[in-house]
């Protein structure tokens, strides 16, 4: 998972989470100011501090962080992205609408949460408002080819939501509660 956190108490930065066939959950992240940020919301067995980028093109996204050097290009608009293009990006992205439409997100796309707790008194809502799917991926994770392009299954333990099952790309505005 790739986040392009655009406005943050921090700045913008890149951050990738990833989770190895043997569970194994690592946070790669830029600062270890990041790091504590979202490792208050997500559970990692391990983090790596160094340089995360995440260059967003018209057709795809490229991501250099050590160990992973991948592009991903991007396809069409999907039918539930169509849906969440249609809603207004304020509403789409306000708390009550994530809460309300949550029991959805549920049912629509096993895993995924659009409203949760991460613990330590943290609420979030996610709030999507657009989902492409993913053409291809090219890349290599610590030297190794990423291989074919497949479903993430099983879900991704991170927190309380997965990402969506088919490989995509999602805009979500996330909002936090701190206790």
């Amino acid at each position: 998972m790739v986040g392009r956190w655009l406005t943050t108490p921090f700045g913008s930065f890149a951050d990738v989470m990833h989770e190895d066939p043997a569970g194994l959950r690592t946070l790669l992240a830029p600062t270890e100011q990041v790091a504590e940020f979202v490792g208050a919301t997500y559970v990692f067995d391990h983090v790596a501090l160094g340089p995360v980028e995440a260059v967003r093109s018209p057709d795809g996204l490229t991501i250099r962080a050590v160990p992973l050097d991948a592009t991903v290009t991007f396809g069409r608009r999907t039918g539930i992205g169509r849906l969440l293009h249609l809603v207004p990006a304020r509403m789409a992205t306000a708390p009550w609408w994530c809460t309300a439409i949550d029991p959805i997100a549920r049912v629509a796309m096993r895993g995924v949460r659009t409203r949760g707790t991460a613990g330590n008194g943290r609420v979030e809502w996610y709030g999507a408002t657009d989902q492409h799917r993913v053409d291809a991926v090219r890349g290599t994770l610590g030297g190794d080819d990423l291989g074919a392009l497949a479903d993430v299954w099983p879900p991704v333990h991170f927190g309380f939501s997965s990402t969506p099952r088919t490989p995509s790309v999602v805009a979500v505005t996330t909002t936090i509660r701190r206790p």
